[in-house]
């Protein structure tokens, strides 16, 4: 695969997981507020359980192809996980008096992503 090849595909799969990224989080929003950062940890958890998973079946199971590995690990998880976005929220948090809802954020969100890719890893493998 050439670099512009997989250029491409980073470009097309970041485009999609950005424009999933936006649709989930301003459902999760919707629904539960923006009084914690809800929409980035669902984000981010769906992400991990997904990156978890797909690495299997990319990776292990399927031997799929870069252009096909470029799509959707580095472009499309790539742009839906926000952990850029969780660092600024987790931030704000934190500027804002918040250190307990900062705090739990960041538990939260490395202890239950981690879970999350085990989880699609495990899933990948029992397929």
């Amino acid at each position: 695969m050439t670099g512009a090849a997989t250029l491409g595909s980073v470009a097309a799969g970041g485009a999609l997981g950005a424009v999933l990224r936006y649709a989930v989080s301003t459902a999760v929003y919707g629904v539960l507020g923006r009084g914690f950062p809800w929409g980035t940890l669902v984000v981010n958890l769906l992400g991990s359980l997904a990156m978890g998973l797909l690495w299997v079946l990319l990776v292990e199971r399927l031997a799929s192809g870069p252009a096909l590995r470029a799509f959707l690990t580095v472009g499309l998880l790539g742009a839906f996980t926000t952990f850029s976005t969780f660092a600024i929220e987790t931030l704000s948090l934190a500027e804002e008096g918040a250190w307990l809802a900062a705090a739990a954020n960041v538990v939260a969100s490395v202890v239950l992503c981690l879970a999350a890719a085990a989880v699609g890893v495990w899933l990948g493998r029992s397929l």
